[in-house]
């Protein structure tokens, strides 16, 4: 944990141009959603030490990511601190039309989705990272559950399709298989990488695994509205989703009342920050070393109380 140095993105100047606010509620807790991945066990426990630290009571509640909205707008859950755009649902939506949900500003992390594969596998399937290369490595990533179709590991079926979304669109031949989890998606990139075989997956950065099994992502058509909404664009004219990820924007959001109830609270999250630089090796810390997410994130808030104590000061003083 020493090695965790790297300071949370929140600069002088945002803690500076906030206010006191008076704290609210204090005797009823605060339930933050915990989703299906590190990363977003890591972004909520920061947060939620930092509103421990200013007196708050704080409870976790597991929500999937696809459909903890719900629990949002009902006031069931009253804030979920790391939403990625390019993943988010419909139902997301509507919620924030119909009032009953309010974003509160973005996360700040540095974000790319897209269709990934170890680097050794550039070496059995020549021309990647291009993504017309894999019409000619089709068998190199077949399965007995799929031949003669290639395999895809898609993400868990509770965060949407879009390994399957992507190779109908570009009219690959592969079959999407959703992972049962992220430590699936981990368990897939390993024994590619020890066993030196094949493998294409939907991945993420910020991810500790991005470095951990030298992990590239394919060139895909640079993704924008059109490709998702005109069968014309792109590679396939008759598909949409011939292309790539929408630059993913990740933010925060709350229950409509959070503010009214928890005023300091709400300023809190609303300045809340979390760079890459940090989020990543906290990551590693859990699942490469091993640690507990609460003893990891401790550990940080301890070491740096320098970079997050000034934004619950500026809240609360």
């Amino acid at each position: 944990m020493k090695k965790l140095t790297a300071v949370l993105a929140m600069t002088t100047a945002l803690a500076g141009g906030a206010h006191a606010a008076d704290l609210g509620a204090v005797d009823e807790p605060i339930t933050l959603a915990i989703n299906e991945w590190t990363g977003q066990h890591v972004t909520t426990h920061i947060a939620g030490e930092m509103l421990k630290a200013a007196g708050y009571k704080v409870e976790y509640g597991t929500a999937g990511m696809l459909n903890q909205f719900q629990g949002i707008a009902d006031g069931d859950i009253h804030a979920t601190l790391e939403i990625w755009s390019s993943n988010v649902s419909d139902e997301y939506a509507k919620k924030v039309e119909e009032g009953t949900i309010v974003e509160v500003g973005d996360l700040g992390l540095d974000a790319k989705e897209g269709i990934a594969y170890p680097a050794h596998v550039e070496a059995l399937c020549p021309g990647l990272p291009a993504w017309e290369a894999l019409k000619d490595c089709v068998g190199q990533f077949a399965t007995a559950d799929t031949i003669p179709q290639g395999r895809i590991v898609d993400y868990p079926a509770d965060w949407g399709t879009p390994g399957a979304d992507r190779m109908t669109g570009l009219d690959l031949p592969f079959k999407a298989v959703p992972a049962g989890s992220e430590g699936a998606l981990i368990t897939e990139l390993r024994a590619s990488t020890e066993k030196n075989s094949p493998l294409l997956l939907v991945f993420w950065q910020p991810h500790w695994a991005m470095s951990a099994y030298d992990v590239k992502f394919v060139d895909l058509p640079e993704g924008e509205t059109a490709c998702f909404e005109d069968a014309s664009w792109g590679p396939n004219p008759n598909a949409v989703n011939d292309c790539g990820f929408t630059p993913t924007r990740i933010f925060k959001a709350a229950w409509s009342g959070f503010e009214e109830k928890w005023p300091a609270a709400y300023e809190i999250l609303s300045n809340y920050e979390l760079s890459t630089d940090v989020q990543q090796p906290l990551m590693g810390a859990v699942d490469v070393d091993g640690g507990k997410v609460e003893e990891v994130v401790a550990a940080w808030m301890a070491a740096n109380e320098g970079s997050w104590k000034p934004i619950v000061d500026a809240a609360t003083n």
